[in-house]
């Protein structure tokens, strides 16, 4: 982090951010805590949505805030503000110190091992401030809204288009010594249409995501997209109960790929509550499946060179041909399990999944017939037990071609047996998030509906 960067957009100048981290720590040393750590953060961006080519919102954020931990002895407190001035720094840090002396002690709580420390942080290229005004905004998001309606004329409404900046920074330090942060960037647009014709309405929505201006597809593409994926969605049926193959579009697939990270997850594991437990090296995926922790891909978006404890980040493997190699830990969930921190304090960084060399044609085509998932609605997935039940629509496929729309049904199954089941993952991989994974195609679930 370059310490004498200034301001640019931001409220602050990093060297502010820094002094400020500094005193809340020293602050907190003391009033005496035996450690203390601190995160100072500042933030910027711009939000425009634009509906039948009027402005609905425009909306600005500037935001900054300072969240401190103590610990006394192994009692822990925290607390936070949004004032940066020395009294309310004093105030917050005696807000901490105060929780702290009245919790219990805990064994597992403290800092970060020292030795696990991020020593060098690279530059990942996560910062890309966009020079957006909101003039422009409008006019990429009617450009958005334009093209999705002129996609046919059976596309008669929309839910609007938004475009949207976002720039943020922050500063993490320690009684330990350690002092790192860095500025990021995270920009998009979206659109959403409604279709109608015959046989009722229906919505579709596509989006673009990323670290730079320059990596977001154009604002026609998104409307495009967004306009064909309603259009296809229409004179959708329903369908009677049957046990077939379900293929998951990239996006829907990477909710399955979230049901794992959670379920081998510190805060699971620890409190007894994943369908996971004690899955370390144990066959739980099908062999075709692999999964590379990858947290220094330039502009990726869950990139980061140390997580919220600042502890360096590494690439590994976490699923090697279907046996899992490694969970998800920060310092206080790995003693609490008797192992070491994975440097995920905060959560899993990107993820990327093994594919095959098939495109979504060709994985349409290996299944043959059954569902092709594009939606899924709901919350149904059991983390104790993996089961698995979620409202869906979709496209049923006969002949390996799409047939005909489908909506109103549910897929049901355990992820213990869906993992398993995965029979090929396709080369359409999406990495507008953090999980880098194609359309899955499991072999076999329950589809249920009221035909």
């Amino acid at each position: 982090m370059p310490r004498d960067a200034d301001a640019g957009p931001f409220p602050l100048p990093t060297a502010e951010l820094e002094r400020v981290a500094g005193d809340v720590v020293a602050v907190a040393m003391e009033g005496g805590a035996t450690a203390a750590e601190t995160d100072v953060s500042q933030a910027v961006g711009l939000s425009v949505t634009v509906r039948r080519d009027v402005v609905e919102t425009i909306a600005y954020n500037r935001d900054k805030g300072i969240g401190v931990t103590v610990y006394v002895g192994q009692r822990r407190g925290h607390a936070s503000t949004a004032d940066f001035s020395a009294e309310a720094i004093r105030a917050t840090v005696g807000k901490a110190l105060a929780i702290a002396r009245h919790t219990a002690e805990d064994p597992c709580a403290g800092l970060a091992d020292p030795d696990r420390l991020a020593r060098h942080i690279p530059d990942l290229d996560l910062y890309h401030p966009w020079n957006l005004s909101v003039e422009d905004a409008i006019e990429l998001g009617r450009e958005a809204e334009a093209a999705a309606l002129a996609v046919d004329k059976r596309l008669t409404n929309t839910e609007g288009s938004t475009v949207a900046r976002g720039e943020s920074e922050f500063v993490y330090a320690t009684s330990q010594g350690f002092l790192g942060g860095y500025r990021s960037s995270r920009h998009h647009i979206d659109c959403a249409v409604i279709g109608e014709d015959g046989g009722g309405m229906q919505r579709d929505f596509w989006y673009t995501a990323a670290r730079s201006r320059e990596d977001l597809q154009a604002p026609a593409v998104v409307g495009r997209v967004a306009g064909e994926r309603t259009l296809r969605r229409l004179n959708a049926r329903g369908l009677g109960t049957i046990d077939c193959p379900v293929l998951f579009d990239a996006p829907e697939a990477a909710d399955l790929i979230g049901a794992f990270v959670a379920a081998v997850s510190g805060g699971s594991l620890y409190r007894r509550s994943s369908f996971l437990l004690d899955s370390l090296g144990r066959q739980v995926f099908s062999p075709e499946i692999s999964i590379r922790e990858e947290p220094h891909l330039l502009r990726g978006r869950g990139s980061a060179p140390f997580d919220n404890e600042g502890v360096a980040t590494v690439a590994r493997d976490v699923v090697r041909d279907g046996v899992v190699e490694g969970y998800f830990l920060g310092s206080y969930s790995a003693r609490k399990l008797g192992l070491v921190t994975t440097g995920n304090a905060g959560g899993s960084h990107n993820l990327v999944v093994s594919h095959g060399g098939d495109d979504l044609a060709a994985l349409m085509r290996r299944m043959g017939r059954g569902l092709f998932v594009t939606e899924q609605l709901g919350h149904g997935v059991n983390p104790v037990t993996g089961d698995f039940s979620r409202g869906a629509a979709g496209f049923w496929i006969e002949g390996g071609e799409i047939a005909y729309p489908v909506e109103e049904i549910t897929i049901a199954g355990n992820l213990l047996a869906m993992y398993r089941d995965i029979v090929a993952v396709g080369n359409d991989v999406d990495r507008r998030g953090s999980r880098h994974v194609g359309s899955m195609l499991v072999g076999r679930m329950t589809v249920a509906g009221s035909a």
